[in-house]
């Protein structure tokens, strides 16, 4: 069978366009924050370094950073922050034993986050519930029934209670190769 060199020069053509694109692609995804962070953290005074470290960080007006409040949730969705979707308590979560539901649920939750997040921003309002860091999930293993706060766990299974942990931080935080996290999980207790 002969084979055309047109279609032999077009499929060259083809293969060498794909691999410049995706090495210019590596190029400009690897852009690295360490350098920027380590240039501002110079810039710093050890007082602004503490104040960041607070639960409610002021801002640093001279070199544009806001002021921004630690303190949110999501065990079932964006905790009081106005109307938002609410959804089963995480010991309900757990009893679907449905990893994957659970990550779309979280997926969406992370989504009206940033929602509200920027719609706070755009009012200039940086309060209690209006960040993107979350004290989410309760990975805590629910063992006595005494505990008050049990219903925002996954029950007393160790492994059930990873399976349903990954899947609430990968929803929350999105694509592991993304540029950016959508919100920031901090598994708590």
């Amino acid at each position: 069978m002969k084979i055309n060199t047109f279609y032999i020069l077009i499929l060259i053509f083809c293969f060498f366009s794909c691999s410049n694109q995706s090495q210019q692609t590596k190029k400009t995804s690897s852009f690295s924050f360490d350098e920027p962070a380590r240039e501002l953290l110079a810039q710093l005074t050890l007082e602004e370094k503490i104040s960041l470290m607070t639960n409610n960080s002021a801002p640093i007006e001279r070199l544009g950073i806001l002021p921004y409040e630690w303190w949110n949730e999501a065990l079932h969705g964006v905790a009081r922050a106005g109307q938002a979707t609410v959804f089963p308590q995480a010991i309900g979560l757990a009893a679907t034993f449905d990893d994957q539901a659970v990550y779309e649920m979280f997926d969406m939750v992370s989504d009206e986050a940033r929602a509200k997040h920027h719609e706070a921003k755009r009012n200039n309002e940086f309060k209690r519930y209006q960040g993107l860091t979350f004290w989410t999930p309760n990975i805590n293993i629910f063992r006595d029934p005494r505990w008050g706060r049990g219903m925002e766990t996954y029950g007393e299974d160790p492994y059930l209670t990873s399976m349903i942990g990954i899947a609430c931080v990968r929803g929350l935080q999105g694509d592991t190769n993304a540029k950016y996290n959508k919100t920031h999980a901090c598994a708590k207790h």
